[in-house]
């Protein structure tokens, strides 16, 4: 039976933003409350005043969709715009534009799709993920950390340090879904939202982004599976996807199954699980394909791994004459078995992964060949919130070297950039170059405390 919510009825157009606020605060206590409840009225909660917010909350310089209109010429005439959205949403003609597809390259050189909604969709999405957030941030497993309030690559990066770590780690699976996105069941995701869901409007409006299609080089083309990524709403689908599919079934097994010791850390469709015993996690991932095949999802053969990771790899290797442990990749980092120079004890060490540094590297180096007849300080001012933006991810205890060529290429990139501006054979010397480099490239150095100082476990 679909329960009602106990709120109050909803609130008119005029209602003001503490008022909205109010609103979705005891639409997130009914969640918490009650497990089950499935929520009847949701679409009041999209208010003028929540679609200004989610306008203002949306990437200023964010490129276009299919109908060319930006942030910026949106704001013109904002509060009639979002007034006629706000009725269109309301009273059911509300039309889902298709996405405008562009292909980014991926680090392996393939490349990846990327659906561009336009503006209007933009607003809508990010303001129906608001309410959604409320419901679903209540029901989110604590090791589940992409793409939620308050969390963040750098959270889900600690727990594996400090799993690993402090648990009985010997074996790390690493879990690749093959082209997760891309490959999302429509109509097992909408089987799976009305089990919280049970408001019509909203699972309509869910059901028109799905089906809205994608544009290419001005063809249109029908989607009937998967989430386009760079849609606004695209990661809390995939979260309600995967915590339904993997989340609670990995939480049951882990409980009921497992003997030995087992951590498990998610960021969107990346997993690494760490097993105490082997066997449990050989019978782990032939249960887990069964599972992700009932869901219309396959584990890429080629990138999901199971290997011998741990506090004591390095000895039983070494005592097998099998060489070091193998490394895995997550979130941007390659994670390696190590020691401590301090005592000898076990630790983890993160390295920036090499195939990405080299590319955004060559990224910079090709930027700073098309720009370096701009003014010198101009080039500066960028390629300084290039690298502070670099450091800012990537400056974890025990990456300095990595940072430090990352530095010293990004140097000689602009270097041979700045030479490159004259035919007249007049050469930039090392020592104004020392100059130039004190003064807009921020150094090398660690930015992020240790996992084990910024979460516990």
């Amino acid at each position: 039976m679909t329960k009602g919510k106990s709120e109050p009825s909803p609130a008119g157009r005029a209602q003001n933003r503490p008022e909205a606020s109010s609103g979705l605060a005891r639409l997130r206590q009914a969640a918490s409350r009650d497990k089950q409840l499935r929520f009847t009225t949701l679409m009041h909660h999209v208010t003028v005043d929540l679609l200004r917010e989610a306008y203002y909350a949306l990437k200023r310089d964010a490129a276009p969709g299919v109908d060319g209109v930006t942030w910026k010429e949106y704001g013109d005439d904002l509060e009639g715009r979002l007034a006629d959205l706000h009725d269109r949403l309301q009273s059911g003609r509300y039309r889902a534009q298709p996405s405008k597809r562009r292909w980014i390259p991926k680090p392996d050189g393939r490349l990846r799709p990327l659906g561009i909604a336009c503006l209007e969709d933009k607003i809508a999405q990010q303001a129906l993920v608001m309410v959604l957030n409320e419901i679903y941030e209540e029901d989110f497993l604590g090791f589940s950390y992409g793409f939620r309030p308050g969390r963040g690559p750098h959270d889900a990066l600690d727990a594996v340090w400090v799993g690993i770590k402090q648990r009985k780690v010997n074996w790390v699976l690493d879990v690749d879904i093959r082209s997760f996105f891309d490959t999302i069941d429509h109509g097992k995701l909408m089987e799976l939202l009305e089990l919280r869901i049970a408001d019509r409007r909203v699972l309509r409006l869910i059901a028109k982004w799905l089906r809205a299609g994608v544009s290419e080089d001005g063809t249109w083309s029908k989607t009937t599976v998967g989430s386009p990524q760079g849609a606004v709403i695209s990661p809390l689908l995939a979260n309600v996807y995967l915590h339904y599919v993997f989340d609670q079934w990995v939480q049951r097994w882990r409980q009921r199954q497992a003997h030995g010791d087992v951590i498990v850390v998610r960021y969107a469709d990346d997993v690494v699980m760490g097993f105490q015993d082997r066997h449990e996690a050989e019978s782990f991932l032939a249960e887990l394909r069964d599972r992700m095949a009932v869901y219309g999802l396959e584990l890429h053969a080629g990138k999901t791994r199971l290997i011998e990771f741990g506090r004591f790899a390095i000895a039983n290797r070494a005592a097998r004459g099998e060489g070091k442990p193998e490394t895995f990749a997550f979130l941007g980092f390659t994670h390696i078995c190590a020691k401590q120079r301090s005592d000898g004890g076990f630790t983890i060490l993160r390295k920036t992964i090499g195939q990405r540094l080299r590319q955004k590297v060559h990224e910079v180096r090709q930027t700073l060949l098309r720009c370096r007849h701009r003014p010198v300080v101009e080039q500066g001012r960028w390629v300084r919130s290039v690298v502070q933006g670099y450091f800012g991810y990537h400056a974890v205890p025990g990456n300095r070297r990595a940072l430090q060529t990352f530095r010293t290429e990004i140097n000689r990139a602009w270097l041979r950039a700045l030479r490159r501006r004259s035919q007249k054979g007049r050469k930039l010397t090392w020592d104004r170059m020392r100059r130039l480099i004190a003064t807009w490239i921020p150094t090398a150095k660690v930015r992020h405390p240790y996992p084990n100082q910024r979460l516990t476990v």
